[in-house]
């Protein structure tokens, strides 16, 4: 088989507070081919975020990896020196995040910051840079890139802003992006309008994608793989149609009942009962119980992850049955 672009094992990040140690990532196992689109989903503080800032080696005190193992194409990167670091951000993997500012500075036009962006990791010419800047520009869509790379930060709206971020993403052709909600402050037209770039660029360069999402609806359109994220854990991982069309884990339901599509027009929207545990303080057993329909004495217990033939994984007692 051939290695996988990008393999999590066991991946454990913790943040060590006055009030005792959250648990934002808790033993998590994921693998990215080339190529390949995956969707991390789940609610506010299931983990997803602080997970692509542990495979970007961005996560600072009182923040850090406190087990497993972070490889990409089998090299392990959690023995990297902070060099290193700075070598493979960029040019291997990039990351998109959900406010483009994160990402741009506003006292500096853009072909400054995207130009040092190439030059941070090839010695290039500023006119080479320059062309290749204008270039990513063009790949996301922005109108004359020739001007509009003059430009500064805060004459680009919110949508013209992040496809800036993607492009600066883009410049040292990465195999691998991860995306962090980049579209969840934009309107649905500018939305749709990046998720279809980000697409054609995939299916352009062969670059892998990791999207970052609340948001069922974008995975579906979107991802290959979707993996379910829940108290920081992957409870339910497997191909999009299929999750999506007949999942397996009693939390991946609720999501999908929750869709507004999904309920009677008129009608009280579904909602999950309860409240996300505390990551300081887990249940013991399935982190889901307290709010689970199908809950039972076993689930006092860990549950195992069950995988099926298809490559489908979910981690639950009481799975629904596969159609």
């Amino acid at each position: 088989m051939n290695t996988p672009l990008l393999e999590l094992k066991d991946l454990q990040t913790n943040f060590y507070t006055r009030a005792g140690v959250v648990k934002a990532v808790n033993g998590i196992s994921l693998s990215v081919n080339k190529g390949e689109v995956v969707g991390i989903v789940g609610e506010s503080g299931s983990g997803k975020s602080v997970t692509g800032f542990s495979i970007m080696g961005l996560v600072d005190p009182p923040g850090r990896v406190a087990g497993g193992s972070i490889k990409f194409k089998g090299r392990e990167l959690l023995t990297q020196s902070e060099s290193e670091w700075q070598a493979f951000r960029g040019a291997r993997v990039a990351m998109i995040f959900q406010d483009p500012m994160m990402t741009l500075n506003p006292v500096l036009r853009i072909d400054t910051q995207m130009i040092e962006a190439i030059r941070a990791h090839e010695k290039v010419s500023r006119a080479e840079a320059r062309r290749r800047c204008i270039e990513a520009l063009g790949m996301v869509g922005i109108p004359s890139p020739e001007e509009r790379i003059k430009a500064y930060p805060h004459q680009f709206s919110g949508g013209m802003r992040q496809r800036v971020a993607i492009a600066t993403g883009l410049l040292n052709k990465p195999d691998l992006i991860i995306a962090d909600e980049p579209t969840t402050a934009l309107d649905v037209t500018i939305q749709s309008q990046i998720i279809f770039e980000m697409q054609k660029l995939c299916r352009m360069t062969g670059m892998a994608l990791i999207w970052i999402t609340h948001d069922l609806t974008v995975i579906a359109g979107l991802a290959h793989r979707v993996a379910v994220m829940y108290a920081g854990a992957i409870i339910e991982e497997g191909d999009v149609q299929q999750v999506l069309d007949a999942p397996l884990h009693p939390y991946t339901e609720g999501l999908i009942g929750s869709v507004p599509s999904r309920n009677r027009h008129g009608s009280r929207l579904y909602q999950i009962p309860g409240t996300t545990p505390s990551l300081i303080d887990l249940p013991p057993g399935c982190p889901f119980r307290m709010r689970c329909p199908r809950t039972t004495e076993v689930c006092l217990k860990e549950p195992p992850v069950t995988e099926y033939e298809d490559g489908r994984k979910v981690r639950c007692f009481h799975p629904g049955q596969q159609s």
